[in-house]
């Protein structure tokens, strides 16, 4: 499998460089105004020219590299998504074209060489053999240096024969063994050639027919297996429209996500881009003398220069929240949580940063500053993703009251990690950074969690008291729910001050059809639908208590008599409430009740027979006057 993930990492870096060409996209600024003055040279020879050719000509030119450019990436694309099986295939053709081309190169080397000998030695040798001079004839064979001529014979010998021998290696698994053994003392012939005197003139034609021999087979294999071409792109097409039809897009992304190993793929590509960066530090003069803060400054701003660059970085993002939302987890003993939700959600936030602050265009100054505030905001989301771990354990905890004090302080811990790391982070941006909305927007975070957690304490503080209690605590569901909803409130409220700050980052400094569309989701999911099951909540609340009062109250003597308990909670009934039904419950617990069903939780008899006549004889009044409306509007 990790052979097969470096395998698809060539196409990544093919598409990497489309994106640093912007796709071929002329830079009108260059031609418009050019840099030095060889550029204006040239733009006053153009000049001469008639402009409407000139413009017609770098229309036709940027259109061919604009063309050029799509289509190397489809097919990169393609390439990135084949099966393993048809990806080997591929790359072991495209080494071969490479060996056959390092063939042509070292074959050409050697005619050069081999060939201005053979004119030095035909016009010297010819005219002392004349004269019959031994001492010339000498001196010419010492010139000629006859150990240098066998020794880059025996060495192209050689070479050819190692390329001929990785070619047939390459193609062993073919279906076509007889057309390539025609071919593969191909690499050789040349050099053999070359020792017959005469031949000259003709070994650049030689190396260049036993070049194209291979290329016309390997084009003929190709053109022989069509067929299965075809046939796969076929079954490929029908299993996509088989999948979305049966499963849908999201599966079929699911699916195609899990057999390319994505994740895998963009790591080892930007671990090799940085590796590739790091060479280039240590062979760079000007670079070698660089702190370590600066060559990590380096790094990180060619690090995301492209989108590419930027979906293999945050795919290191991801990999490392993984981590810590595993370290969290071992730390609270837990391990029934989605240990690749964080992973998810920390790489979804951050490209979308990435994208809503436009972090490829930028200046590799503003790029890295960018990137600094980027990563601060990530800490706040993981915060709040750490929050949300160890909240329903403070609950499940407090409320099952578990005697383990290990977890419980475990818990605690954690707790008291999400108070102070938020503090320590505001101090220090708050007094190396001016204020800004970056600033404002990051400090809401961070306060928005120190009350998340300080209210988490409170209500598991209130459980544990319960805990501990002999007697029915009658108002604990009344301090759970306005500890909660002071702290939905004032999350509701950094919910609009986030709005309203992004708000007027789209009018005043940045804007972007990104950053518009998450405000429209943070105003409908954080905002509208927050405010909207508050007040069910709070509307529900409300007609749950007047209806409890609307019951009367049990009486010391009734409750005596009765000795029994509560049949919601099973606890003693020092207060009670009587339905319509005559059945005796706490308050508290048919309020709760109340919440889910109108019913009797004993009889499931409706506890408000009043009400519901009264209901429905509203209703028949309305059809009354609906049905009046019709009638008159008939008549």
């Amino acid at each position: 499998m990790s052979l097969c993930n470096l395998l698809r990492v060539p196409p990544i870096f093919v598409m990497d460089e489309l994106f640093k060409n912007s796709f071929g996209l002329p830079e009108f600024s260059d031609i418009l105004f050019p840099a030095n003055n060889n550029d204006i040279l040239i733009n006053a020879t153009i000049s001469q020219i008639s402009e409407s050719t000139q413009y017609y000509k770098v229309i036709f030119l940027s259109f061919f590299k604009i063309i050029i450019s799509c289509l190397t990436f489809c097919l990169t694309s393609c390439l990135f998504v084949l099966p393993s099986k048809y990806l080997f295939i591929v790359y072991l053709h495209l080494v071969s074209i490479c060996v056959v081309l390092v063939s042509y190169w070292t074959n050409m080397q050697a005619m050069k060489f081999l060939s201005g000998r053979y004119e030095y030695f035909n016009n010297a040798l010819l005219d002392e053999v004349i004269t019959w001079d031994v001492n010339g004839i000498l001196h010419i064979f010492t010139k000629l240096q006859i150990l240098d001529f066998f020794f880059v014979i025996t060495r192209n010998i050689i070479i050819q024969s190692c390329l001929s021998l990785v070619f047939d290696f390459l193609h062993i698994f073919s279906t076509y063994r007889s057309l390539l053994k025609i071919h593969l003392y191909n690499f050789t012939i040349p050099t053999a050639i070359a020792l017959i005197p005469g031949t000259q003139d003709i070994l650049s034609t030689v190396a260049v027919l036993t070049t194209l021999l291979p290329l016309f087979i390997m084009l003929q294999t190709l053109w022989l297996n069509i067929f299965t071409i075809t046939n796969l792109i076929q079954d490929a097409y029908n299993s996509i429209r088989d999948t979305i039809d049966n499963y849908g897009i999201s599966s079929l992304i699911e699916t195609e996500w899990n057999r390319l190993n994505i994740p895998s793929v963009l790591r080892i590509f930007w671990a090799i881009r940085v590796l590739e960066q790091i060479l280039y530090l240590l062979t760079d003069m000007e670079m070698k003398n660089e702190t370590l803060y600066g060559t990590l400054k380096y790094l990180l701003i060619k690090g995301c220069d492209t989108f590419t660059a930027v979906l293999g970085m945050t795919s290191f993002v991801s990999y490392f929240c993984h981590y810590i939302g595993a370290f969290f987890q071992w730390v609270l003993l837990t391990d029934d949580m989605d240990d690749k939700s964080i992973g998810t959600i920390s790489a979804v936030l951050f490209y979308i940063l990435s994208l809503q602050t436009g972090l490829t265009g930028l200046a590799p100054e503003k790029r890295f500053i960018r990137l600094y505030r980027n990563v601060c905001l990530l800490c706040a989301a993981l915060l709040h993703y750490i929050h949300n771990i160890v909240n329903p354990l403070l609950m499940s905890l407090s409320a099952s009251h578990n005697p383990s004090l290990n977890r419980h302080l475990r818990a605690l811990l954690v707790c008291g990690f999400l108070i102070v790391f938020p503090i320590l982070m505001l101090t220090y941006l708050w007094s190396h950074h001016s204020i800004s909305t970056w600033l404002l927007a990051v400090s809401s975070f961070n306060i928005e969690i120190i009350i998340k957690v300080l209210v988490s304490l409170a209500v598991y503080s209130l459980f544990l008291i319960d805990a501990y209690r002999t007697t029915f605590w009658e108002k604990l569901d009344d301090y759970v729910y306005y500890i909660k909803s002071f702290g939905n409130t004032v999350e509701f409220c950094f919910g609009i001050f986030l709005f309203l700050n992004g708000v007027y980052i789209m009018a005043f400094v940045s804007g972007g059809a990104v950053r518009a569309a998450m405000m429209c989701v943070h105003a409908y999911f954080n905002i509208w639908c927050d405010a909207r099951d508050g007040w069910r909540v709070f509307i529900k609340r409300r007609t749950a208590v007047k209806k409890i009062e609307s019951l009367p109250e049990a009486t010391s003597i009734q409750l005596a008599k009765l000795d029994d308990v509560c049949a919601i909670c099973y606890q003693n009934m020092n207060s009670a409430k009587i339905t319509k039904c005559n059945h005796y419950f706490h308050g508290v617990c048919l309020r709760k009740w109340l919440y889910v069903q109108d019913r009797c939780p004993l009889c499931h008899d409706i506890l408000y027979k009043a009400e519901l006549s009264n209901v429905q004889s509203q209703d028949t009044n309305h059809l009354q006057d609906l049905q009046n409306v019709i009638n008159a509007d008939n008549s």
